[in-house]
């Protein structure tokens, strides 16, 4: 057999089971366009809505593995792009969209659902289990409501090359197999402005071993008080009761087998379904990952990280950081993510209804802020590389560590893989003249006095709230005394001196005082490592131990916004080789050495962020998708 031939059959042939399909209620109506879909938990796709000469833009030969093929496998077969973009039927799959509800910045919006995304079916791989494959981008589905099913070819390059950077950082993730364009165009208003552009239509095939979300258990709550909206389900008990076996005895196997009874059982699922979540969010937190839109409908019954809209990678760390331009109060921001989770999960909670004992599932709950901080903890004890002993001044540490990298406007990532450059601490050495190499590389990292001041003016200016407590104080001083010591107004309030206290300050000054905090905690840390050693092992072991941990947990490399624009600004002019360059580069995270050349020209300053070094003053910036 020619080898075309068996490359044509490796796609073709993909063991398809689609169980989800077979055990759950499906909808099986002819009904065209969007629409309520009762007693359901998918809807079946009749009829492919194709791309216009589809083309790939990218492969991902890591996540291609997971289906046991190889990037070689797609390219040989010249119906790939259309089958891997739905625009044509893979054999044995099963097209449908499935049916979720969601809480949207707090608030319960109803019947949502697979409006662009649509499921095809299960493939079971023999080395590497049974994967839900999912074309993002393909058409209009029941649940589009107002929109077309598509997705644009920036959108699709961000999700694409964002899925395969967590998966490479280690952290739990939905996956980007391939990401296919075409020459069909919509309409679209990039920036919001009023101005609408054609863009061409683009689709990513995403996998997971299921995309079911806590907004899957939300279509069966009842009238929402505020709202006035229901699921589509509402009341379906029974539904919801055959959904929750579905999930448990397919993705939580160990819990079926070992709780007899049904209550201890489903308990057991939603604490652990609490522990992945709070590891997750642990591990956004301890890379600078915002995602950005954390509704219940964007949260995973697997702990997966799902929905790649408007994330954000931290440039300066500022525990304000917002991603996402329509969030003006800064419920998704970046400090805020822990406390969203935990709400979500209270959602979760609410819709499982009587399937959970009341009284238990808020003892979960009241678990899930310290077991959140334990593996923030544990994580953060690991970028600093103290990795033999756990000491009660860690976590101080650490918080002082962060206060200052906002303080001085450090970069969070490249700050991190810095810090194992500093010198174990040896007797008989100067203590500044020891750091202060190191040092001067993280002050390199910093923000100017310039900076720290537009950014200061620019976080008031746009605060709202502050504005009104500011008000209050000239307008109302009773109220504002009852107020100014709660601690979300002290806290801003503590901000404004700062930021008073650095307009009176000039670059001079700034200088000095910020190499002067960095040696004094930098100080704290060498004398924090000094406490690792026992006096019994052997210290030059222990000194590689610290720098391999430290430098398989720091990447070097993150997806910067930037960087993804670049990408994206290439490939809408037909220039698709920058999308795969930084796909390699997100690939290896934690190298040394991409194996590529730093470009040359008006990019250049852009693509020294990709080697980890300083970024430009102007790169971070609100996501747009």
């Amino acid at each position: 057999m020619e080898s075309s031939q068996c490359a044509s059959t490796a796609l073709e042939r993909l063991p398809f089971n689609n169980t989800a399909l077979k055990k759950l209620l499906v909808d099986d109506s002819d009904e065209p366009g969007s629409r309520t879909v009762p007693a359901a938990c998918f809807s079946r796709i009749r009829a492919l809505q194709p791309l216009v000469r589809p083309i790939f833009v990218a492969l991902s030969q890591s996540a291609l593995a997971l289906l046991d093929l190889t990037v070689q496998d797609v390219l040989c077969n010249p119906l790939a792009p259309e089958y891997l973009s739905g625009s044509r039927q893979l054999p044995g799959s099963e097209p449908a969209a499935h049916c979720y509800c969601g809480h949207q910045f707090g608030l319960f919006a109803g019947q949502l659902g697979d409006g662009a995304a649509m499921y095809l079916g299960e493939v079971e791989s023999g080395s590497h289990g049974r994967w839900e494959i999912q074309v993002k981008g393909a058409g209009v589905t029941p649940y589009s409501r107002d929109g077309d099913g598509r997705k644009v070819l920036r959108s699709s390059i961000r999700e694409f090359l964002c899925s395969e950077a967590m998966a490479a950082l280690g952290i739990p993730s939905t996956r980007a197999a391939s990401l296919v364009t075409s020459d069909l165009y919509v309409s679209r208003d990039p920036l919001n402005s009023g101005t609408r552009v054609s863009e061409r239509c683009s689709v990513v095939l995403r996998l997971a071993p299921s995309f079911i979300r806590f907004g899957s258990f939300e279509i069966f709550l009842g009238r929402d008080d505020f709202s006035g909206l229901q699921g589509p389900s509402a009341g379906r008990h029974d539904i919801r009761a055959h959904l929750l076996d579905y999930v448990i005895e397919t993705f939580y196997p160990c819990i079926q087998q070992t709780y007899s009874n049904r209550k201890d059982r489903n308990m057991a699922f939603f604490r652990e379904v609490m522990m992945r979540t709070a590891k997750l969010v642990a591990q956004w937190q301890c890379v600078g990952f915002c995602h950005g839109v954390l509704n219940t409908d964007n949260m995973s019954i697997l702990g997966l990280t799902l929905d790649y809209g408007p994330f954000g990678f931290m440039d300066r760390f500022d525990p304000d950081f917002i991603c996402n331009a329509s969030d003006k109060r800064g419920r998704y921001s970046y400090q805020a993510q822990p406390s969203v989770c935990r709400w979500n999960l209270a959602r979760l909670a609410e819709a499982l209804g009587s399937e959970l004992d009341a009284a238990q599932a808020g003892a979960v709950l009241d678990e899930f802020t310290p077991t959140y901080e334990a593996f923030y903890l544990s994580i953060m004890r690991k970028k600093l590389g103290l990795v033999r002993k756990e000491e009660a001044e860690d976590s101080e540490l650490i918080s002082d560590l962060l206060r200052l990298m906002h303080d001085t406007g450090a970069d969070f990532t490249n700050t991190f893989r810095l810090l194992s450059g500093v010198p174990w601490p040896e007797d008989g050495h100067s203590e500044r003249a020891t750091v202060e190499p190191v040092v001067d590389l993280i002050l390199e990292q910093c923000a100017s006095i310039e900076e720290l001041k537009h950014f200061g003016e620019k976080a008031f200016q746009d605060n709202i709230e502050l504005a009104m407590i500011l008000s209050m104080a000239q307008t109302n001083p009773v109220m504002f005394g009852m107020v100014a010591n709660t601690p979300g107004v002290s806290q801003q309030l503590e901000r404004m001196g700062r930021l008073k206290e650095l307009l009176g300050t000039d670059q001079d000054e700034l200088q000095k005082k910020q190499r002067d905090d960095w040696i004094r905690w930098v100080g704290r840390y060498r004398r924090r490592l000094a406490g690792e050693g026992d006096g019994t092992s052997d210290l030059s072991l222990i000194k590689e131990e610290r720098l391999r941990v430290m430098n398989s947990i720091n990447p070097r490399v993150i997806l910067r916004n930037y960087i993804a624009q670049n990408a994206i600004q290439a490939a809408e002019k037909g220039d698709f080789s920058e999308v795969n360059r930084v796909l390699k580069v997100l690939q290896k995270p934690y190298s040394d050495s991409t194996g590529l050349e730093p470009l040359d020209g008006p990019n250049a300053d852009e693509v020294t962020v990709l080697y980890g070094r300083k970024p430009p003053a102007w790169a971070q910036t609100i996501c747009i998708t």
